[in-house]
């Protein structure tokens, strides 16, 4: 199976970086993995919803460059639907036997995700009720998908 992530804007903290090359490493033994950042849009202080708009559109197009035809899409978004971890590892079991050999998921920026991916969504996936900060959220999903795969194999790990 291969896992794309695909998210907005640059990691700078070196412990996120860390943590998100652990579990890297990590899912090696699992699937084949692959990050990709597209460029992020400033956002100004105070900015209007018509902008807001505009920041997540522009957004939106680097994403979908990124996004190929067989992927099976899961964006992440507060209003998507929240899994136990046992149910995010039976989503993805299913997905693999149904034939979805490549799964993406899809971090937006911090002001959300454009109108575009969210079309092009297969499947909205909420973490919580809660707003994450972006860049802590890839290694909260990198965690829950790697703890997916230990499920899945029976593996001690998750409790």
């Amino acid at each position: 199976m291969k896992i794309t992530i695909l998210t907005v804007g640059k990691i700078k903290e070196t412990y996120l970086k860390d943590a998100i090359l652990e579990y890297k490493k990590r899912l090696g033994s699992y699937c084949r993995l692959e990050l990709i950042e597209v460029p992020d849009e400033k956002v100004p202080d105070k900015a209007g919803e018509a902008l807001n708009e505009s920041i997540r559109d522009k957004e939106a197009d680097r994403i979908l460059k990124h996004i190929k035809d067989d992927m099976f899409v899961v964006t992440l978004e507060i209003q998507g639907k929240m899994l136990s971890s046992e149910e995010l590892a039976d989503k993805m079991g299913q997905l693999a036997l149904g034939g979805k050999s490549s799964i993406a998921f899809v971090i937006g920026g911090s002001i959300g995700l454009g109108k575009a991916v969210i079309g092009r969504s297969d499947y909205a996936l909420s973490f919580s009720k809660m707003t994450f900060p972006h860049q802590l959220m890839r290694v909260i999903l990198l965690e829950q998908i790697y703890r997916s795969f230990k499920i899945l194999k029976g593996e001690t790990y998750h409790k």
